[in-house]
């Protein structure tokens, strides 16, 4: 039980790309699939480093999934007014973190459940976001500039897959070699002895929810540029498929803990799965079965992990 606690995400891994191989081996085994693989695992990963920020702190951010939605439409909607890219990335980014700001008020000041707290404003985000929309899908003034920032590649590279090694290496770095990211694991492993000892605990929470919304509206504004489009509820498959990249990861690396490096390899066995369902021909809703059942295996090996220490 411990090795699976420390290596099941990995081992994972390994077996499902193994047996995806086998199952189609021109195909998914191609160097270009796995390319298109980190491309696809992109923007989720980035929404899921995000998440993994929040889960540091042993809560939850319900609402970045209405934040994805609301940046591509609030992008959108500001290019059709005439603003130009260097106002509207700044702007959409920073309403994305004044959101984040309001969730950790909500949770660290008045002490509200994370879960009810950004569940409520994730509501209130999706409402804005269809008043804004009128409900439709908005297409029209995006520049050319803007969606190059998700589309193309770079020596081979796609662009959203360097969107998110900049991301990771960045947040990889503030978790595990920052006094901050220090901070945010005491946090989580003792919230009342963090206090004690003087750890600036409300306002690490605040940033740590503020954060986490910046990333998943980084996420809607690549989602749209590689897209072309926004629609008001794009950003709806994100939510499950986050946390379900989060608890994967807990089974790797750390005892336990919510990292980075675990938290790509959760996202990158639910895009493996994702591509592998999809070269197969297998119906898409049945991806929705494999990420349910992703998430419950993820928190029964962490649980009997435990057990066996």
């Amino acid at each position: 039980m411990i090795f699976l606690r420390r290596y099941g995400t990995l081992v994972a891994l390994v077996v499902i790309v193994a047996i995806f191989a086998i199952a189609s081996p021109g195909a998914f085994g191609s160097v270009a699939n796995l390319v298109n693989i980190t491309q696809q695992m992109s923007l989720l990963a980035i929404v899921a480093i995000g998440a993994t920020l929040v889960m540091v702190l042993g809560e939850f951010d319900l609402s970045v999934s209405a934040v994805v939605s609301w940046a591509g439409i609030a992008s959108v909607a500001l290019f059709g007014a005439g603003w130009p890219l260097g106002l509207v990335f700044p702007v959409v980014l920073l309403s994305a973190l004044v959101m984040g700001v309001v969730s950790g008020v909500l949770v660290a000041r008045f002490a509200l459940p994370s879960f009810i707290a950004t569940l409520a404003l994730g509501t209130v985000i999706g409402g804005l976001t269809f008043w804004v929309s009128n409900g439709a899908t908005l297409f029209s003034g995006i520049p050319p500039v803007f969606r190059a920032l998700g589309r193309g590649a770079i020596l081979g590279v796609p662009v959203p897959t360097l969107w998110l090694a900049g991301v990771a290496l960045v947040f990889w770095l503030v978790l595990d070699q920052t006094e901050f990211g220090r901070r945010l694991y005491a946090i989580g492993g003792n919230r009342e002895a963090a206090r004690l000892v003087g750890l600036p605990v409300r306002r690490d929470m605040v940033v740590a929810f503020a954060l986490c919304a910046l990333l998943a509206a980084l996420a809607g504004l690549l989602l749209t540029a590689r897209l072309g489009s926004a629609h008001p509820t794009g950003g709806g498959g994100y939510l499950l498929q986050a946390y379900a990249a989060v608890f994967l990861g807990m089974t790797a690396f750390r005892e336990g803990e919510p990292s980075i490096p675990g938290t790509l390899l959760g996202a990158a066995i639910i895009a493996v799965i994702s591509n592998g369902l999809t070269i197969l021909g297998v119906p898409s809703f049945l991806q929705d079965v494999m990420t349910g059942a992703i998430i419950i295996a993820a928190v029964l090996i962490r649980h009997f992990g435990r057990e066996g220490d």
